[in-house]
């Protein structure tokens, strides 16, 4: 479980995400995170969170936010609204770390998501995007379609390819979480 101050890295996507309040600390209100980006780092997929708002306040760098079909370039001193919703992305544009607070409300499985995405890119078992292998992705996507969906194809075609793909996944034994060495709680900490 996620606790506030934790901090976790995703090597794949040049994110490093600080925890400054999980849904323990807020009765599920909201998750808040500082991130910091590397040159050249991004997001692993273009997503929608169905019932989940990002608010994103840069402190430093240039965050380039693909939001809906606009694309923006956000500044230290921007403050950045996604609404429930909408489809979004974002990645470094510059050449140095861009780094950001963002809130996301309600907090929903936000946490447990983003700390199986990391772990699995810091065990190597993503590819260069940062995605898992589609059987992986189809049980983690299905575990957490309530937190995150693609923008396309429309959300009743994932929940088909979703309750076909995720329980061949969990044949194999794929779970909706990983805790691989890189986890805190499988290292140890």
């Amino acid at each position: 479980m996620i606790r506030s101050g934790q901090t976790i890295e995703n090597p794949v996507t040049g994110e490093r995400v600080t925890f400054r309040q999980t849904s323990a600390d807020t009765g599920g209100e909201a998750v808040v995170i500082d991130v910091t980006v590397e040159p050249n780092g991004f997001v692993a997929a273009s997503h929608v969170h169905p019932s989940q708002s990002e608010r994103f306040t840069i402190h430093s760098g240039k965050l380039e936010m693909r939001l809906g079909k606009q694309t923006i370039v956000a500044r230290p001193g921007d403050v950045v609204l996604v609404p429930a919703g909408m489809s979004h992305r974002f990645g470094n544009a510059g050449v140095e770390p861009a780094s950001f607070t963002c809130e996301v409300r309600p907090a929903l499985g936000f946490e447990p998501l983003l700390e199986t995405m990391f772990a699995l890119a810091a065990d190597g078992k993503t590819n260069r995007k940062g995605m898992p292998n589609p059987l992986r992705l189809a049980v983690i996507a299905r575990a957490h379609f309530d937190t995150v969906q693609l923008p396309f194809p429309p959300a009743w075609l994932q929940r088909v390819g979703l309750a076909l793909g995720a329980p061949l996944g969990r044949l194999l034994g794929y779970r909706t979480t990983y805790e691989g060495a890189s986890t805190p709680a499988a290292a140890g900490a």
